[in-house]
């Protein structure tokens, strides 16, 4: 049926044209054909606007400091579309690609005959990892990122440990509503009864409305700023974070990461009590060691990414206003005085006129450019919303980049964000103009 990985992802992506269909009939058809493997699961569901990928990237650093094999499903990727399924950060083989695809496509091309429809692109990504790690790979433990919202994600048909939301901000408000209740509310809904909540949401309406549904379920909320709490001992000599956690059972002083920004830190203590909580329930074995040893390990992909020191280049995938206000307040407290120059494009249906005015605070010159993506915002459209003089559009962003490495001073900064998609290029690019 598919003789590479290549042909597998070639596959998947073609789903594109089948949109974004939210629901959740097609995942239960198609586990219900597989026996439910979803059932089979020992999970984690991590949900939120930002910050779910570094809480994962943190969490699993700890448990694997621990001694458990931890899988994680993730999204989109940055270098390797295998990276969205791994096992302690180590992506699936080609050959468990291909066999775990070659079950879930004819599954896919008899749901297209049913009255429910073709599964997305999304959800046969989400049915592969369930049946790789029910069947093929079963781990001690499994991190799963929402992909979209949460009440209707294909994700939503676990039945986790924990429930994770990390943070609350505008993004997809077209599917997902647009106002931060709503949104909110579409993210509860990966909330189940008897299953306890932890989050980072500071919002004091959003967290009532909380306290509400995890009543009426039954269980708990652990809120970042009550239950558990951090202390910013601020940045490292290293470039890094350095601070103190508390939470209900333990208080672990002068913690260190090396992942770089106040946002880190936050996601790095959400990390600590959702550990400290599967350690308590679900007796995880973790020491104090593995937990500072995980912290200061963790990593994760262009996220204020430092891949060049001279000149010093930073790859952010920051794609909404929130991640935006965190990379410029990153710059702030890391870079106080640097001159820069930043490279931007944004994707579209993404608020890129807020995300342009967070960034024009930083008083660089942006640089305008686009992707090949249906998705994708022009750098016409960008360069006219910017209220800076100091802005140009750039067509050719390989050139301007191998141009600006060679010419820019060693002590100023060039920053590369707004979409993972053109990071990603990026991050590929750089590879080649670096060495």
């Amino acid at each position: 049926m598919f003789q590479t990985s290549e042909d597998v992802i070639k596959w998947v992506h073609d789903r594109k044209k089948f949109g974004i269909k939210p629901g959740l009939e097609r995942m239960e058809w198609m586990m219900e054909k597989l026996d439910h493997p979803e059932r089979r699961l020992r999970a984690v569901h991590i949900g939120g606007t930002n910050g779910k990928g570094s809480t994962i990237a943190f969490l699993r650093s700890i448990l694997q400091e621990g001694g458990s094999e931890v899988g994680t499903f993730t999204s989109p990727y940055v270098e390797s579309f295998h990276e969205r399924i791994s096992v302690d950060g180590v992506p699936i083989s080609d050959e468990d690609l291909i066999k775990v695809a070659e079950v879930i496509k004819p599954l896919a091309e008899q749901l297209e005959t049913t009255d429910l429809g073709a599964p997305t692109e999304f959800e046969i990504i989400t049915a592969m990892a369930f049946y790789y790690f029910a069947r093929i790979h079963p781990v001690d433990i499994l991190l799963v990122e929402v992909g979209l919202g949460g009440r209707l994600d294909s994700t939503n048909i676990i039945h986790p440990f924990v429930s994770v939301i990390t943070s609350i901000g505008y993004d997809h408000m077209n599917i997902l509503g647009d106002n931060l209740m709503d949104i909110a509310m579409e993210k509860a809904g990966i909330f189940k009864s008897g299953q306890p909540v932890i989050t980072g949401v500071r919002n004091k309406e959003i967290l009532e409305k909380y306290e509400e549904i995890v009543k009426e379920n039954r269980t708990a909320l652990y809120k970042l700023g009550e239950e558990f709490t951090y202390e910013d001992l601020g940045p490292t000599e290293d470039g890094g974070e350095a601070f103190t956690v508390k939470t209900l059972y333990k208080t672990y002083e002068n913690l260190e990461i090396s992942m770089t920004g106040r946002h880190q830190i936050e996601n790095a203590t959400l990390a600590v009590m959702i550990a400290e909580y599967l350690r308590q329930f679900y007796a995880i074995y973790l020491e104090e060691e593995h937990i500072r040893e995980g912290l200061k390990k963790a990593y994760w992909p262009a996220r204020f990414e430092v891949v060049s020191q001279k000149p010093t280049i930073i790859l952010d995938s920051a794609h909404n206003k929130e991640g935006i206000d965190s990379l410029v307040e990153t710059v702030n407290r890391h870079y106080p005085d640097k001159k820069g120059t930043i490279l931007f494009t944004a994707l579209k249906d993404k608020p890129f006129s807020n995300m342009i005015q967070a960034l024009e605070k930083l008083g660089y010159p942006i640089y305008f450019t686009e992707i090949d993506d249906a998705r994708a915002a022009t750098a016409e459209a960008l360069f006219e919303t910017a209220r800076t003089d100091q802005k140009e559009i750039v067509t050719d962003w390989k050139g301007f980049l191998s141009k600006k490495i060679s010419s820019q001073p060693e002590d100023e900064l060039i920053i590369v964000c707004g979409s993972i998609y053109f990071v990603s290029e990026v991050k590929s690019v750089l590879k080649q103009l670096l060495h």
